[in-house]
Formats: structure tokens, sequence, C-alpha cells
């Protein structure tokens, strides 16, 4: 099963999202939450817009 986005209202009513892999895990979380629901939907198109080519950027070294 492939992965999905679930878009939520946390506790204050905000709109939040979080990524789930196909087994159910999350593996991403918003790190804000929004005040329309519209808004959260812009940030998951910014993820998938931007993630498929973002470069790692190890910062251990």
């Amino acid at each position: 099963m492939a992965g999905k986005f679930e878009l939520y209202k946390d506790k204050s009513g905000e709109f939040r999202f979080r990524l789930k892999a196909g087994n159910g895990e999350v593996i991403a979380t918003s790190s804000e939450s929004y005040a329309t629901k519209a808004a959260a939907e812009n940030g998951i198109e910014s993820i998938k817009k931007n993630a498929a080519d973002a470069k790692v950027d190890d910062q251990t070294s």
C-alpha cells in the first residue's frame, strides 16, 4: 500500500497533517498548525512538490 497524507484538526481546532507510510507508521508531521483547511492542503502540496528533489544536508560532520 502506498503512503498517504492525513489531514486532521488538533485539540485547538486548527488543521495539521501527517504523512503515513504504507504500513501505517507516521513518518512526518506538520511542524505548525494552520488556521484553514486550504492552508494545510497548500502545506501538503509544498511537501509533494519539494521533497522529491530534496538533498540531504548532513550536519553531523
